[in-house]
């Protein structure tokens, strides 16, 4: 297994280092002292509630200044590439643990996703397959990975993927029921590549196909993880190949190529084409102790998604706060629409320019691309706001203070912003309804249709608070 392990923890480590930079690189915007929902109030706000370190475990309780954030991620991407390089790697894994927990646990609304807590949880897992030492790849003897850490790594791929597949059942939407769920499903994702615009050409027979073999995929597939070496290496092959097609047909962040990592432990290096045999070792009792209960709470995670009390709901309860056990579900219910939120700004009230993002549909004639592993944190958030309204995003309105305000932090988020020297007057947001244009129509990706306005128009009252802009006009 000293193969396998050192591929699982290289491929691990690059995918966590995406996940970690990736934040670092948008920290001022988002969660800095001049961001959209800065750090620092999250927790001013968690201290007056009188929580403890226990309901809320981070290390920003020793301090949150914007030098404490920068820090504390510095320290998540150098454990990410210790895990890569193999230095240390047990400790390695701990240590990102701990620090990126620290920033899940404040981080909403943009540390929200299944990817953030599926990184520590794996983090974890992948803690008791790493060796131990300071560099364990480099020395004579590798102590193999028991039966029992295998059977809980097996237990972690299985679950992901097969989560995704019951909750898609479960939920009765009547387009996955009948095959028809992936005609929504190219243009209605969060951020479409140029790869599913030509998907979305497929006809009716082949996307009904693809939804039938992803069932294979998300169901009986997953289960074989669980079984003997044979059907392991089956279900290795199986997830790989369907994130693998994921990847090339959306951008889900670090996402698919994380759940494509954790396959890894089900081939071995024979597999892999070495030709040292290995004995596999006992586990001792207490790891075997320690997979069950796992492979039990993982059980009892999704469970009680449909039960009210289902068996050891207690213990999950209190290992909450430290997301060592979750439950994953991707696209329970098919998004059928696509409204998209345009923000302009205005001098005058009269002329509208519109402020471009960097990855989410915009102009008609843009292209849409790849951009996965890495993770536009603000671009996702908008796709989730479009399917709301603008007193159920609070955050959307701090952005958008922040347009008026011109904050270097928050514009640097952006990709254009048509008012360079001075922030607009106004502000207005309009909902949209987005789809793919023909591919008949050269050079134009989207067609839109508009829908309404989605939060008033604003402006900054005297006291820098910001305020309808009709409301300012008045007398």
């Amino acid at each position: 297994m000293r193969l396998t392990v050192r591929l699982t923890l290289a491929a691990f480590g690059l995918v966590s280092v995406f996940a970690t930079a990736s934040l670092w690189a948008q920290l001022p915007g988002l969660y800095g002292s001049h961001g959209i929902v800065p750090i620092a109030e999250t927790m001013t706000g968690v201290t007056r509630a009188n929580a403890s370190f226990f309901d809320v475990p981070t290390l920003l309780w020793l301090g949150w200044s914007d030098l404490a954030l920068h820090l504390l991620l510095g320290v998540s991407v150098l454990a990410s590439v210790c895990v890569t390089a193999g230095f240390a790697p047990r400790w390695a894994l701990l240590v990102l643990y701990v620090s990126w927990l620290s920033f899940v646990q404040v981080g909403a609304p943009f540390l929200n996703f299944q990817w953030d807590i599926l990184l520590l949880e794996t983090a974890l897992v992948f803690a008791f397959l790493a060796p131990g030492g300071w560099r364990p790849f480099l020395a004579n003897e590798f102590r193999e990975p028991g039966r029992a850490v295998r059977f809980a790594a097996a237990v972690l791929a299985c679950k992901v993927t097969l989560g995704s597949g019951l909750v898609k059942l479960a939920s009765g939407d009547e387009s996955w029921r009948d095959l028809t769920a992936l005609t929504f499903h190219w243009w209605s994702q969060p951020l479409p590549t140029w790869t599913s615009v030509l998907a979305n050409e497929w006809p009716l027979g082949v996307q009904k196909a693809l939804c039938a073999a992803m069932f294979v995929l998300e169901l009986p597939i997953p289960i074989l993880a669980l079984g003997p070496r044979r059907a392991r290496l089956i279900a290795a092959v199986g997830l790989m190949a369907m994130q693998a097609g994921l990847i090339v047909a959306g951008n889900y962040s670090y996402y698919n190529v994380l759940t494509f990592v954790l396959a890894l432990p089900l081939l071995d290096d024979a597999a892999l084409g070495s030709k040292v045999a290995v004995t596999q070792p006992r586990s001792a009792w207490w790891k075997w102790g320690l997979a069950v209960s796992f492979a039990a709470l993982s059980v009892t995670a999704f469970s009680r998604r449909f039960t009210a009390n289902p068996p050891l709901r207690a213990v999950l309860e209190r290992l909450s706060p430290l997301h060592v056990i979750n439950a994953y579900g991707a696209f329970a219910v098919m998004t059928k629409s696509r409204p998209e939120i345009i923000v302009e700004g205005s001098d005058d009230g009269v002329t509208w320019k519109a402020y471009e993002f960097p990855w989410k549909p915009g102009q008609l004639d843009r292209r849409p691309d790849f951009v996965a592993p890495w993770q536009p944190r603000l671009d996702w958030q908008m796709w989730f706001a479009s399917l709301g309204t603008c007193s159920q995003n609070p955050w959307f309105l701090s952005f958008q203070l922040h347009l008026l305000k011109g904050t270097s932090d928050v514009l640097a988020l952006m990709r254009v912003n048509p008012f360079v020297t001075t922030p607009p007057k106004y502000l207005r947001s309009t909902t949209w309804e987005y789809r793919f244009a023909p591919l008949s129509q050269k050079g134009v990706w989207w067609q839109r249709t508009e829908t309404g306005p989605y939060c008033p128009p604003l402006a900054l009252a005297p006291n820098g608070l910001l305020r309808r802009a009709d409301e300012l006009e008045r007398p």
